[in-house]
C-alpha cells in the first residue's frame, strides 16, 4: 500500500500540474518529488503523469485516484495537524465553469478549501449560459472561455488553453503525408470531424485561425463533452480540435495522433469572472485568489 506521504506528493503534482510547484508547496527539492513519484508509479504499476513542457498531465488513472485518495489525505493531514493554520472559511461559494476544465483543474485546486469549512456548489454548462446566471446572480463566479460582454460582469485573464489538431494513427495512414505537410487542410478534407456542438465552435475557429476557412470536411460525430470528443477519435470515428491537457496523455500513450504542427499553437484564454460592485465576501475572495494561483502553477492548459 503506497504511503501517506507518497500520496500526498501525487496529490500535489495532480493539483498543481507541475513537478517543480508541487516540490515548491512541499518545500523540498524537484527530485525529491521525481522520485516519490517513481515509486508510487511502481508500486501501483502504471503511469500517472504524462511530464512535458508544458507540465505534468494526469492520465485517467490519475484522476481516478486523485478522486479516491483525496478526501482521505486532506483529512488524515488536517487531523494531525500538517495543514497551515488558515483560518475557517464560511459560506458557500457557486461556480460555474466547462466540464472538462472544471474536473481536470479547477476543481482539484479547489477541493483542500472544502476541509476549511467552505461550501462550493457547481454549476457545469457553456460559457454564455453560465455568464448570464453570474450576471443575475445565480451564481459567484465563473471560468469562462469567453470575455464577458455583461457591463456589471469583471473578468480577469486566468490561464491560455493550447489547442492541438488530432486524429487517430489508423487515419494518418489514409493521408498522404508530403500533401499534409504542404496543404493540411486540404489532404484532411475528406476525413471525418467529432465535434462538440453543431456549429463546430472550437474545430471552426482552429480552421479559420490557421487554414484560413470554415472547415468542409463532414461531420460525424457530436458529443457535448470534450473527453467524450476524445474518447471518439481514439476508437477511430473522426479527427478532431482538443486542448493540450486533455490531449497530452493519449498522445503519448499513442492512442492519438497530432496531425498538425502550426508555429505558433492556436490559444484562447480562460477568464475568471465575477460580478462588480457585490458587498466583499472573504470566502469569494480565497476561492478567487486560490484560482489565480493555481493557474500560475499550470502554465498553461
Amino acid at each position: 500500500m503506497p504511503s501517506l506521504d507518497l500520496l500526498a506528493t501525487f496529490l500535489e503534482i495532480y493539483r498543481t500540474g507541475s513537478l517543480s510547484a508541487a516540490a515548491q508547496r512541499l518545500g523540498v527539492t524537484q527530485p525529491a518529488v521525481t522520485g516519490q513519484l517513481a515509486r508510487l508509479e511502481e508500486q501501483i504499476g502504471e503511469q500517472l503523469f504524462v511530464r512535458s513542457r508544458h507540465g505534468a498531465a494526469p492520465t485517467p488513472r490519475a484522476a481516478a485516484l486523485a478522486a479516491r485518495v483525496s478526501p482521505h489525505v486532506d483529512g488524515l493531514r488536517e487531523a494531525v495537524g500538517s495543514t497551515t493554520n488558515e483560518p475557517p472559511l464560511r459560506g458557500t461559494v457557486r461556480i460555474g465553469g466547462a466540464a472538462e476544465a472544471m474536473t481536470v483543474r479547477v476543481l482539484p485546486a479547489l477541493a483542500p478549501l472544502t476541509g476549511r469549512g467552505l461550501v462550493l456548489r457547481v454549476t457545469l454548462g457553456l460559457a454564455q449560459d453560465l455568464l448570464v446566471e453570474l450576471d443575475e446572480g445565480r451564481l459567484d463566479l465563473v471560468v469562462s472561455a469567453v470575455r464577458p460582454t455583461q457591463r456589471a460582469l469583471l473578468a480577469v485573464p486566468l490561464v491560455d488553453e493550447e489547442f492541438l489538431l488530432v486524429g487517430p494513427p489508423s487515419g494518418v495512414h489514409t493521408v498522404d503525408a508530403e500533401r499534409l505537410r504542404t496543404a493540411p487542410a486540404e489532404a484532411l478534407a475528406a476525413l471525418p470531424l467529432v465535434a462538440y456542438a453543431e456549429e463546430l465552435p472550437i474545430v471552426r475557429r482552429y480552421w479559420r485561425s490557421e487554414f484560413g476557412h470554415r472547415p468542409t470536411n463532414p461531420v460525424a460525430l457530436l458529443v457535448a463533452d470534450l473527453r467524450a470528443v476524445l474518447a471518439a477519435v481514439e476508437a477511430g470515428a473522426g479527427i478532431s480540435v482538443l486542448p493540450r491537457y486533455l490531449a497530452e496523455p493519449s498522445l503519448a500513450a499513442g492512442r492519438v495522433v497530432q496531425l498538425h504542427h502550426p508555429e505558433v499553437p492556436p490559444l484562447n484564454t480562460l477568464y475568471v469572472a465575477t460580478r462588480r460592485g457585490t458587498p466583499v465576501n472573504p470566502a469569494l475572495t480565497v476561492v478567487r485568489d486560490r484560482l489565480i494561483e493555481a493557474a500560475a502553477e499550470w502554465g498553461g492548459l
